[in-house]
């Protein structure tokens, strides 16, 4: 994989923890200069900091991505920085408050679609526009088995995530000819922080998700970053508007 990876710039959204910086370590294991966005400053520049320990390249940009102005900003970032965007990975997201529809608020709903979904579709217009006038790109943007079923309890996660692998086959037809492919990933239960609250929510979490799991264990979070860096690479080259599982065949249960 290094050959079609090494010197090339991915930005990763969400990058300072669990997938995100996985998938950060990933591409700077590969060669690439990555620019990690996330809302958090101090872990930002930690996350940073070990990738340039680890002998990689790497910039923290402060980003809030339900913010237009500040996606807009951190895209442009990354072109002063490095001069060109090759791979992004729109990773960021939250889980929200769990509950039935009937107790929900519209503020919860707001939220969760505004950071897991107007935020893919915002990143993607920036970066879109650089990848046109660069020849091409990847972007792959994160969904969850969330995106490829029901779950109760998650109306609000699961109609982002449905929405996400929406985007991702259009922006994917949109772009084909400009040379740039878009994938999402369908991440099932994978050790984040994001599942550690969900263990403080959702008391027998870790037995449910094992149970719904074939292979029965929850993932690390680099068998996802693995997933994601591939789907970038050459040898990848020939996909595009797939909605990719990387869940131990949870959707097949």
């Amino acid at each position: 994989m290094t050959s079609s990876i090494k010197g090339k710039v991915a930005l990763v959204t969400g990058g300072s923890t669990g997938i995100g910086f996985a998938t950060a370590q990933r591409f700077a294991s590969e060669g690439a200069k990555v620019a990690i966005a996330n809302v958090n400053v101090e872990r930002g520049e930690e996350a940073v900091g070990k990738i340039r320990e680890a002998g990689g390249e790497a910039i923290f940009i402060q980003t809030d991505v339900s913010d237009p102005a500040q996606v807009e900003a951190m895209v442009n970032k990354v072109i002063e920085t490095y001069g060109r965007l090759d791979y992004a990975f729109n990773n960021a997201g939250i889980a929200g408050d769990l509950g039935p529809i009937h107790m929900a608020t519209p503020e919860n709903f707001e939220r969760v679609i505004a950071v897991n979904l107007t935020s893919v579709w915002t990143s993607m217009k920036y970066e879109i526009q650089h990848m046109m006038q660069n020849g091409g790109g990847v972007i792959i943007n994160n969904s969850s088995t969330a995106g490829g079923r029901a779950m109760p309890g998650m109306s609000a996660y699961i109609a982002s995530k449905f929405g996400i692998n929406g985007i991702t086959k259009t922006a994917a037809l949109e772009y084909a000819d400009a040379g740039i492919r878009v994938n999402s990933v369908m991440p099932g239960p994978v050790e984040t922080p994001a599942i550690q609250g969900l263990r403080e929510k959702m008391p027998g979490a870790d037995e449910r998700f094992i149970a719904m799991t074939p292979l029965k264990r929850i993932a690390d979070p680099s068998e996802i970053a693995n997933a994601v860096v591939w789907l970038c690479s050459d040898e990848a080259s020939f996909i595009t508007g797939t909605n990719f599982p990387v869940d131990g065949g949870m959707l097949e249960s």
